[in-house]
């Protein structure tokens, strides 16, 4: 399945100031294949090291120049490494400090070798275990889940992501068959998701009960990653607060609240394991801002935020929703509806570079993002259907007189009132 990344990494490649990359993104994402398609595809050869897998790899390390590193792994992997025309792979990274540590010296002193490193679990590594990181010397990409429109890219639909577009720049409404074609495809995302293997099995035969198995196996590698790389007594915490998030997410008020992950709980008590989910990348918050000024954010409270999971697919699973639920709309969906579509923006959002957050006014109002679209602060409201009624955006506009403001729902193309209306399905054109 193609991958937007992909791009971005050819512009890596081609770069006369070409730094190692590291390549972060939670698990089951797709580094691992992503990567290694790349260097199929665009260099003579490919040396692959994963440091779980291949324990005794560390001991290659011994030492941090560059070119002993290289002719130790040439000649155990029984391939010759190239300069410029090998691709090395240090996957898993985190379990070898050495290696992350080397990338410093392949900068400096090897940069005619093209090194990405992976880390599922990099950033709890860097943190929580203090490594030597090579600040300055690396390039750094993120890879996510599959967005909607990689999304429809997988599933054949390049001429309607075309209009999807044209629609959006000209603000012109989308032709109906299209349009509700696209909204019938956008619900069936909100249950498969983007995580690659649980959209591989989509695509495969549509079987909604294997797809919730595949999702299945990934909360579950979730959960055991949180036994593993963590400290024994945030163990409990952090599972609990992971499955306390969509749950929230059903709430009329969403934001995060400690009491509802048990009776009493406090910030104190449950900062590191929010701070661990975060740092895995299987969980993101959304804060809220005090004041709307620049720079956003210096006026955002860390006390206030919303809190939503890294996979929209995987935020279904968790309440164990069906298909049907989605597409039919079941009126006991309804409550968690709006969380789900927030959820889903947000995760857009994050894939497109956009750094948001959210605003309040006391009981009155509330904006669902806030975010800089180039000089412009923009308010952003989110309606999960065509009823798009609401004094939020009326009040937020008549305090703050945004350039103008986006509103996101079931409804087609349009722009009145200083309003772009833009649909679910084409949240991804919003950069």
């Amino acid at each position: 399945m193609e991958r937007k990344i992909y791009h971005q990494l050819l512009s890596w490649k081609n770069a006369k100031d070409r730094k190692p990359l590291i390549l972060q993104g939670a698990r089951q994402v797709g580094k691992t294949y992503i990567v290694n398609l790349f260097g199929g595809k665009e260099y003579a050869n490919v040396a692959y090291c994963n440091f779980e897998r291949e324990k005794g790899l560390a001991d290659f390390f011994s030492d941090l120049i560059p070119q002993n590193i290289i002719k130790k792994i040439s000649f155990y992997k029984r391939k010759e490494i190239l300069p410029e025309h090998t691709l090395i792979i240090f996957d898993e990274i985190q379990a070898c400090p050495k290696a992350l540590t080397s990338l410093k010296y392949f900068c400096e002193e090897a940069n005619q070798y093209h090194v990405i490193a992976m880390g599922s679990l990099l950033g709890v590594s860097v943190y929580r275990e203090q490594y030597s990181f090579p600040v300055g010397k690396v390039q750094f990409m993120n890879l996510y889940p599959m967005d909607f429109e990689e999304f429809l890219m997988a599933t054949n639909n390049q001429f309607l992501i075309d209009e999807i577009k044209e629609s959006y720049a000209s603000n012109k409404p989308l032709a109906l068959p299209f349009h509700e074609q696209a909204l019938e495809l956008y619900k069936e995302y909100l249950y498969v998701g983007g995580m690659p293997m649980v959209v591989e099995e989509y695509l495969k035969n549509k079987n909604y009960e294997l797809i919730k198995i595949s999702q299945q196996s990934i909360l579950d590698a979730y959960f055991d990653d949180m036994g593993k790389y963590n400290k024994s007594s945030e163990i409990p915490k952090t599972k609990r607060v992971y499955k306390n998030i969509s749950t929230q997410l059903a709430k009329e008020n969403k934001k995060f609240k400690y009491a509802l992950i048990k009776s009493g709980g406090r910030a104190s008590e449950f900062e590191d394991a929010i701070q661990w989910l975060c740092l895995a990348g299987i969980a993101n918050q959304l804060y809220k801002l005090e004041q709307i000024k620049i720079p956003l954010n210096a006026y955002k409270s860390l006390t206030d935020f919303k809190f939503y999971m890294n996979d929209v697919g995987l935020c279904s699973a968790s309440q164990n929703l069906l298909i049907d639920d989605i597409v039919y709309e079941n009126s006991d969906y309804f409550d968690f509806k709006g969380g789900l579509t927030e959820n889903y923006v947000n995760n857009q959002m994050i894939v497109n570079g956009l750094k948001c957050y959210y605003w309040t006014s006391g009981n009155q109002a509330e904006i669902d993002f806030i975010t800089r679209i180039g000089k412009d602060i923009i308010p952003i409201e989110v309606k999960s259907s065509d009823n798009t009624r609401s004094r939020s955006l009326s009040i937020y506009m008549e305090k703050y007189k945004p350039t103008y403001a986006i509103r996101i729902s079931t409804k087609n193309f349009g722009f009145e009132k200083n309003i772009k209306s833009i649909p679910l399905y084409a949240t991804f054109c919003i950069k």
